[in-house]
């Protein structure tokens, strides 16, 4: 084949080459075509004068149905570094239980905190390996002896670092809030305002985010894990109880067969009393 062949400009308006080989692809899949898979949750961080902040919602979600309206998306990595997963709840569990072990495990060997700087790249070689089958998208944010650090870890291993920083399915609504209220320098109660305020606005404009707010502080004097920081104001207010009284339902008919039991073998142990 010619070169001027491979590099041929493509023609103007719409291409259809695909669309024989979808249709011969849904002839395979026997019309069940595969589904997006659908997660909510919106995590926020923000690096504030004196360490970081993050926040999260407590909502989990499979498919239409609330799973957890309690779910800690803010996980323990070491004491001076904590992780917000969104994505799938197993696998944000079990990656961020990995990594908190092998940093352990750098601690017991160094006497000293990791920096955040190792743990990224840990996570940013274990996702990357598994080419996104890994559904968690990451918060990292901490403490160490560098300054204060905000990263974003991909679920195939890109990493961002930003002072401020959204993810999850409502994450377009949280950025718009940081984007407008965000400057450097901020004091705490400014930080924890402005990340209530964008983990708020994602609940608000995603049905996979809601519920509580969860806020976590680091600083070089340690970590203030507030849970709940923000209780959700809908509250479920049921008119009618599930609970039946007896005889709601009738009894059709009765039936009572009395259970024949024969004595196989008996045998008695003693039990050794003595203290001696």
């Amino acid at each position: 084949m010619s070169l001027s062949n491979q590099l041929r400009t493509p023609a103007a308006g719409f291409s259809f080459e695909n669309t024989a080989r979808n249709a011969a692809l849904e002839g395979h899949l026997d019309g069940q075509t595969p589904k997006a898979l659908k997660t909510g949750t919106t995590i926020a961080g923000v690096v504030f004068k004196d360490g970081v902040v993050l926040g999260a919602d407590t909502r989990a979600t499979s498919s239409e149905v609330v799973a957890d309206k309690a779910c800690a998306k803010i996980h323990y990595i070491s004491p001076n570094i904590y992780c917000c997963g969104a994505g799938t709840a197993a696998d944000t569990e079990k990656t961020t239980d990995l990594l908190s072990s092998n940093l352990a495990i750098f601690s017991l060997n160094s006497g000293r905190n990791p920096r955040i700087i190792m743990a990224v790249n840990i996570l940013q070689d274990m996702l990357y390996r598994y080419h996104g089958h890994i559904g968690a998208s990451l918060i990292l944010g901490g403490v160490d002896c560098t300054g204060n650090h905000m990263y974003t870890v991909g679920p195939y291993g890109s990493v961002n670092k930003e002072p401020y920083v959204v993810m999850g399915s409502g994450d377009l609504a949280a950025l718009g809030i940081l984007e407008d209220g965000y400057k450097p320098g901020l004091e705490l109660e400014e930080a924890k305002e402005l990340v209530r305020g964008a983990i708020q606005a994602g609940i608000m404009n995603d049905l996979g985010s809601g519920h509580n707010i969860d806020i976590c502080v680091i600083t070089k004097r340690g970590v203030d894990y507030i849970r709940p920081y923000q209780e959700s104001k809908y509250k479920d207010n049921r008119k009618h109880k599930y609970t039946y009284r007896p005889g709601t339902t009738a009894v059709l008919s009765e039936k009572v067969i009395p259970l024949k039991l024969e004595v196989v073998q008996e045998t008695v142990q003693r039990m050794d009393t003595d203290t001696a």
